[in-house]
């Protein structure tokens, strides 16, 4: 006798569901093992995801539906909350005074530039790979903060000032490059980047001069409710920016930077214990979409990309922190900037429509796992010679 479609449909969510729910208890088991080591868990979940994807040791019984929209979803989600960690009054506040930083901190880029060029991508691939090369990771840079007690050290505080460099070039520069990668019209695409920094302007100026929201429960009712308003104006910008050819990451990002105010901070605290649990399953599904094998294939220029893009960091860990008097300030500084993360990754989607797009997010996992490996290494010897307790 033959089932009936819902049981067969029921049957094959199940295995689905149990194939998850086992990696994701994996993860929690490697992140807990990485805490202990003083590893950043990032590479680790990215090596799961490579395990299991297409082409891995166990591949899981997933659809190319489920693995395209898991992926946006944890793309939207922790863009969103990265969005919200920095109002636009500290951006700016910032970049004022660290106008050289800034200036100097646009090395990063080269790398990446370089790269691509070798590899003759042009234009194109040059800027994609270039923003990959440039931005570190703040997700692995406030794990390792918290982990190695150093948020009283000024050559911290010179960090996170480039991590927030960082985050506001980003504002204008990841829609105009979603602009340029989706291959929509002239007109469109100008609409699409002329919408984006006209609301990241009008966020900066509008906070910077003490604007906010307030929050209150006559106005947004308990924080349950701000917080399913939130998710779903991120969620509705991300669908509407996806209907016109944007990046729906990047709209879920704006989003963040426009909450100001009490709803940013309601929203952030919330929201803080899902951060993880939301970065955890967003590179476990970028590594379930790559094929081992295409790392393999591109494994030099991944190392030339890591080896030069590691340089350029420990100059702009050095030009930060030269007027410091810290021991090894140079050393912390740059293990705070050296990883590569989520919105390496962010971009490296951004460049899904290109004919280079395999390899590049092939090179791009290659470079986010040797570089978190490289970090997380420096990390344990520099808490090991501070003879740092372990933050349990």
């Amino acid at each position: 006798m033959a089932l009936h479609p819902l049981a067969a449909i029921s049957s094959n969510t199940a295995l689905i569901l149990v194939e998850i729910g086992g990696v994701l208890v994996l993860l929690g088991a490697i992140s807990f093992i990485a805490t202990k080591l003083r590893f950043s868990a990032v590479p680790f979940f990215l090596l799961v995801g490579l395990a299991f994807g297409n082409g891995g040791v166990i591949p899981l019984n997933l659809s190319d539906t489920f693995l395209d929209l898991g992926a946006e979803w944890g793309a939207i989600l922790l863009l969103l909350l990265l969005g919200l960690e920095y109002t636009a009054g500290e951006l700016i506040g910032t970049m004022k005074e660290r106008k050289s930083l800034a200036l100097i901190d646009l090395i990063n880029f080269l790398p990446g530039i370089v790269v691509a060029l070798i590899l003759g991508w042009g234009f194109v691939g040059a800027l994609l790979l270039g923003g990959i090369s440039y931005v570190s990771s703040s997700g692995i840079a406030t794990q390792f903060i918290k982990e190695a007690r150093w948020q009283r050290l000024e050559s911290t505080k010179r960090a996170v000032s480039v991590l927030v460099v960082e985050d506001l070039f980003l504002a204008p520069y990841l829609p105009i490059l979603s602009a340029i990668t989706s291959g929509v019209a002239l007109a469109t695409g100008l609409i699409s980047v002329s919408t984006a920094l006209i609301i990241t302007g009008a966020a900066l100026i509008f906070s910077s001069r003490g604007g906010h929201i307030p929050f209150t429960p006559a106005l947004f009712g308990d924080t349950a409710t701000l917080l399913l308003g939130v998710f779903g104006a991120a969620l509705l910008a991300s669908g509407l920016a996806s209907l016109v050819g944007f990046s729906g990451a990047v709209a879920a990002f704006l989003v963040g930077l426009l909450l100001t105010g009490d709803i940013a901070i309601v929203a952030r605290v919330r929201l803080a214990p899902l951060r993880d649990l939301f970065a955890s399953i967003f590179f476990l599904f970028f590594g379930l979409t790559t094929d081992p094998a295409d790392i393999v294939a591109v494994i030099l220029p991944a190392l030339l990309l890591a080896a030069l893009g590691l340089a350029s960091k420990f100059i702009t860990a050095w030009w930060s922190v030269r007027d410091v008097n810290e021991p090894h300030k140079i050393t912390r500084s740059a293990t705070l900037l050296l990883s590569r993360g989520e919105f390496s990754i962010v971009i490296a989607g951004l460049g899904a429509s290109t004919a280079f797009a395999t390899d590049l997010q092939a090179i791009t996992i290659g470079f986010v796992i040797i570089t978190a490996f490289i970090a997380s290494w420096i990390l344990r010897v520099e808490s090991l010679r501070d003879k740092t307790p372990h933050l349990e």
